[in-house]
């Protein structure tokens, strides 16, 4: 089995974590087109709009992807004066998916400083509410980052270098820091500390909707074991329905082969312990801001058992308030 990092101690006082409960969806793809794939309705979640902006190399391509992550239509580079209109897209049907937008402004926009207070009022008159996210870094690690990166920093020029650039964009940011509804130092972060802060703070607060998604797979053995699951268990050794002719063309969405797959104690008592691992296990995933986790279950053909696990397994997590896919790729193939 994968075995997961401690969750970071630098989940901080940079955001709060709504807890919940609520089911979501998403269609996973699967081998075989008419092969079943199941996933639960998602809450609707009213549309937010969040302006990221700081200090060159402080981390907003990194935010713009969590948040895009979030199920946010995201645009970054964007010039400030042209955020309205792009804000005026999620009113059309189309749209209506997204739970929000995410636009990335900076410094690199000629205008920017010029142009972001009447823009960000002008989106307010309009009768939005833009939270304000400012990323920013010492500059020292500001520094080790370029250095790293071989980027140049925009202000970079002819008799400026990336220390002076640095401080100039500071200087310049200074204003519109102290506006923020949301500064986060990322001098201390990884990637994945980024990720939690923004993942507990802008998931759907709503409906105190989970960040991590959890797609639950039968397959079959003499067909292939899915190569993106992150945890495989093998079901073998349950009872086989493919051995009793009156289950044998069935599948393990029928009740009477579920019946039959646990009729045991032992299986009885395998599903109740495999439910109380991954119960353990999902928290914990979550804590360290992994965005998807894939269960895979495994019998020889991927028709009975695999399946009948995969429904069990699947409805416990949906109930649990996870967003779930369930799928069995395998479920038609001879």
């Amino acid at each position: 089995m994968d075995k997961s990092p401690s969750p970071s101690p630098k989940d901080q006082q940079d955001a709060q974590e709504p807890r919940g409960q609520a089911p979501g969806t998403d269609r996973a793809h699967s081998e075989d087109e008419t092969a079943p794939v199941r996933a639960l309705p998602e809450a609707h979640a009213s549309s937010r709009l969040c302006v990221l902006t700081g200090l060159s190399g402080s981390g907003k391509s990194t935010a713009m992807q969590v948040f895009e992550d979030l199920m946010y239509f995201t645009v970054d580079g964007l010039p400030a004066r042209m955020a309205p209109e792009m804000v005026s897209l999620m009113s059309r049907p189309s749209m209506a998916h997204f739970k929000g937008i995410a636009l990335g402004l900076d410094i690199r926009q000629s205008a920017f400083l010029n142009e972001i207070d009447d823009v960000l009022e002008d989106l307010r008159r309009q009768g939005y509410k833009p939270q304000l996210i400012f990323l920013e870094a010492d500059t020292a690690e500001i520094m080790r980052r370029y250095a790293t990166t071989r980027r140049p920093h925009p202000l970079e020029r002819e008799g400026v270098g990336l220390e002076s650039a640095v401080l100039m964009e500071r200087k310049r940011l200074a204003r519109l820091r102290s506006q923020a509804d949301m500064v986060i130092n990322t001098t201390k972060y990884s990637i994945h500390d980024l990720r939690r802060v923004i993942q507990k703070r802008f998931r759907d607060g709503e409906n105190n909707a989970r960040a991590l998604r959890v797609i639950v797979t039968s397959f079959g053995f003499k067909h292939r074991v899915p190569k993106e699951a992150d945890y495989v268990f093998d079901l073998r050794f349950l009872p086989n329905p493919y051995f009793v002719s009156e289950l044998r063309d069935k599948t393990g969405l029928d009740q009477d082969v579920a019946d039959y797959v646990f009729a045991t104690p032992k299986a009885r008592e395998f599903l109740n312990k495999l439910e109380d691992l991954i119960f353990f296990i999902l928290p914990l995933m979550e804590s360290e801001g992994r965005y998807r986790l894939t269960l895979a279950f495994g019998c020889t053909g991927g028709h009975h058992r695999s399946v009948a696990v995969a429904e069990a397994v699947g409805r416990a997590i949906s109930q649990a308030g996870y967003p779930t896919t369930i799928e069995h790729p395998h479920i038609n193939l001879g």
